[in-house]
């Protein structure tokens, strides 16, 4: 089971993410989230990591060329598009892209049909915030998500949840934010250590 630890603000979270396991990295480049990170301290974390680990710069309705820009700054390895950005700009980007789908109930899946990228991120939907709600939704819509492609499992998970969910779900991978926080900033090093381990033994 691949494991995402995201919103990560800061080297200790990074390093400490990497020794426990964690298959990838996430850093939010959108600046109204407030687990926002500019691109010269992603670059300066991505610099003092591992091999290994995959660092994915989460991005909502940038534009284009900005975005492709801070990807080459900051050395990242793919991109994670959370906001409305149309299928077309998917294709485009010719870099290694996940999408983000919002999920409030059965039709929210219909929003996957037209994209053609490397997996998509099931978070769960609520009014005006993008990612990082804390909250889970109906994990059987994510089973039907399987249908169209990868499916990254996100949206309240825990180190309490994250096992039952992965059993439910059978997902390529599970991503957490809020679920191994000590704040929003600063991760509890102890819940990204039991939440890779539940994740891994699922």
């Amino acid at each position: 089971m691949r494991v995402k630890i995201c919103g990560i603000m800061n080297v200790h979270d990074a390093l400490a993410a990497a020794d426990y396991g964690a298959d990838a990295v996430g850093f939010v480049l959108y600046k109204s989230s407030p687990r926002y990170i500019d691109a010269r301290a992603v670059r300066n974390i991505i610099a003092q990591l591992p091999p290994f680990v995959t660092t994915v710069g989460v991005f909502a309705d940038a534009d284009e060329k900005e975005m492709l820009s801070t990807v080459e700054e900051c050395g990242l390895d793919l991109i994670q598009l959370q906001g409305d950005e149309p299928a077309d700009l998917c294709r485009r980007l010719g870099v290694r892209v996940i999408k983000a789908i919002r999920i409030r109930d059965k039709f929210s899946l219909n929003r996957m049909i037209p994209y053609k990228v490397r997996a998509f991120v099931l978070d769960t939907y609520r009014e005006g915030q993008l990612g990082g709600t804390g909250e889970t939704f109906d994990w059987s819509l994510a089973v039907d998500a399987k249908k169209f492609g990868k499916i990254i499992l996100a949206g309240g998970l825990t180190p309490e949840n994250v096992g039952p969910a992965i059993a439910r779900v059978r997902p390529y991978g599970v991503d957490v934010s809020s679920g191994v926080e000590e704040r929003i900033g600063k991760k509890d090093h102890s819940k990204i250590k039991r939440f890779i381990e539940a994740a891994k033994q699922a």
